[in-house]
C-alpha cells in the first residue's frame, strides 16, 4: 500500500492550492480526483478567463452560519498573496468591474500555474481515480480507490459542493463528514438565475437577451448590477448575487433605474414637455422592448404627459423603481456557481481547517459552509481555506 503525508482528495482550486503548500513544507502529497482533466471549474470560471480574485476581499462578502469563521484564514492567506503568486508565474490580468480579477489570456493559465507549483515541491496529482472508501487506521487513513488502496497520516477533502454536476459534481465530501461525524448544513444551490412562474415567462419572453442596470434587492441584502433577461427566467450578477440571499416564496425588489427618481423626473418632464408621449419619454431610459412590455402588462395609457395624472405617473415610477417579482424557483445545481450551506465550521477549527471530532482530517473550500459574493470570492476561499490547511497537514 502506497503511503503519503498527506492525500488530498479533490483537484481543484483548493485541493490543488492545498497539496503544492503543503509539499514546499516537504510533505509527500497526493491530490486525488475522479476527473480527467485538474481545475475543471476554474477551467469554465469567469467565461473561460477565471475570475480567480476579488481586490476587495474582505470577510463581509461571505455567507455562514458562522461569519466570523473565514477571517483567520484570509487574514493570514490574502488576495495580495495570491495576486503576487499569479506574478511571479508572469500571467497577465486586468480588473474588469467592481475589484474583479481576470486573466487577460485564458484561465488555462491559473490551472497551469497551480499544477506547476504541485510539481515544483513533488506534490502528485493522480487523476481518473475514485475513491470507494475511507476508513480511520492507527498510522492516519486508509484510502480506497478503483486504482489501489493509499495510506496517508493526514486527509484533506476538497471536492467541493454539489453545483454544476456536469463538470463532476458529487456529494462526497459531505458524505465523508458525515462518515467522521460532522453535521452538515442543508446545502442549495446559489449564485444560481432565476425562473419565473408560467405567467411571467410569457409574458416576458420577448425580453430574453435584454441586460438592464439594477438593483436587486430583499430584506437581508441588495446587489446593484446589471440584470438580464432569459427565456426560463432572471439571470445577470444582480439576479445571482440576491440569490443566494432568497428563500423559496419570497419576492425580490428589482429597482431598474438605480439612482434616477423617476416621478420627480416625469413630472419636471411633463411641465417642459407636456406634448410628449409618456412611451416615448421613458425610452429615454429603458429598451423600447421593456418599455413595451410593461405597458401591456400595466395598461398604460398612450398618453401625452399634459395628459397624465400623478396618480399615474407615480405608478409607473414605483413600477420602474421597485418592479416586484416572486420568482417560481431557481435552476438549481445545474447552472449554481456555488452551494450553500455544507460542513458545519463550529465542528473544524478557522486557523487550520483541521477537525476538531476526527484528528488529521481537514475541510477546505466550497465543501464547507463559507459562500462568497460573486466576483472572485469564491476563489480567494479556496486559496485561504486551502493555504490554511496546508500549513498545518
Amino acid at each position: 500500500m502506497t503511503q503519503y503525508d498527506v492525500v488530498v482528495i479533490g483537484a481543484g482550486a483548493a485541493g490543488l492550492h492545498c497539496a503544492a503548500t503543503a509539499a514546499a513544507r516537504g510533505r509527500s502529497v497526493l491530490v486525488l480526483d475522479h476527473a480527467k482533466q485538474a481545475g475543471k471549474k476554474i477551467l469554465i470560471s469567469g467565461g473561460g478567463r477565471c475570475n480567480f480574485t476579488n481586490m476587495y476581499t474582505s470577510p463581509e462578502n461571505f455567507i455562514s452560519a458562522n461569519p466570523h469563521f473565514c477571517k483567520s484564514a484570509l487574514s493570514r492567506y490574502t488576495q495580495w498573496d495570491f495576486i503576487a503568486l499569479v506574478e511571479r508565474h508572469g500571467i497577465a490580468y486586468h480588473e474588469k468591474t467592481l475589484g474583479q480579477l481576470f486573466c487577460n489570456e485564458s484561465a488555462k493559465d491559473i490551472v497551469a500555474m497551480l499544477m506547476n507549483e504541485c510539481s515544483k515541491y513533488g506534490a502528485r496529482v493522480q487523476l481518473r481515480t475514485s475513491v470507494t472508501g475511507i476508513s480511520s487506521v492507527a498510522t492516519g487513513y486508509k484510502i480506497e480507490t478503483d486504482q489501489g488502496d493509499i495510506s496517508a497520516e493526514k486527509l484533506v477533502v476538497a471536492c467541493g459542493g454539489l453545483s454544476m454536476p456536469k463538470l463532476g459534481a458529487t456529494p462526497l465530501g459531505y458524505q465523508l463528514a458525515e462518515q467522521f461525524g460532522h453535521r452538515v448544513l442543508p446545502v442549495r444551490a446559489g449564485l444560481v438565475p432565476f425562473t419565473l412562474h408560467d405567467a411571467d415567462k410569457e409574458r416576458y419572453a420577448e425580453l430574453s437577451g435584454l441586460a438592464v442596470d439594477s438593483v436587486a434587492s430583499n430584506q437581508r441584502a441588495s446587489f446593484k448590477e446589471a440584470m438580464l433577461f432569459t427565456h426560463r427566467g432572471l439571470s445577470g450578477p444582480s439576479v445571482l448575487q440576491i440569490s443566494s440571499y432568497w428563500l423559496p416564496g419570497e419576492p425580490v425588489q428589482m429597482d431598474l433605474l438605480p439612482g434616477t427618481d423617476l416621478f420627480a423626473e416625469l413630472t419636471t418632464l411633463r411641465q417642459q414637455r407636456p406634448r410628449s408621449l409618456l412611451r416615448t419619454v421613458l425610452q429615454q431610459w429603458l429598451p423600447k422592448r421593456l418599455v413595451q412590455a410593461f405597458s401591456d402588462q400595466y395598461q398604460w395609457p398612450d398618453h401625452n404627459l399634459a395628459d397624465c395624472s400623478n396618480a399615474l405617473l407615480q405608478q409607473v415610477a414605483s413600477t420602474i423603481n421597485n418592479w416586484t417579482i416572486r420568482p417560481n424557483g431557481t435552476e438549481g445545481y445545474r447552472t449554481a456557481e456555488v452551494t450553500l450551506g455544507g460542513v458545519d465550521t463550529d465542528e473544524v477549527s478557522s486557523k487550520t481547517m483541521q477537525s476538531k471530532l476526527q484528528p488529521g482530517l481537514y475541510f477546505i473550500g466550497e465543501v464547507l459552509d463559507v459562500t462568497g459574493w460573486l466576483g472572485g470570492y469564491n476563489f480567494q476561499w479556496a486559496w485561504s481555506s486551502a493555504y490554511a490547511a496546508g500549513q498545518d497537514a
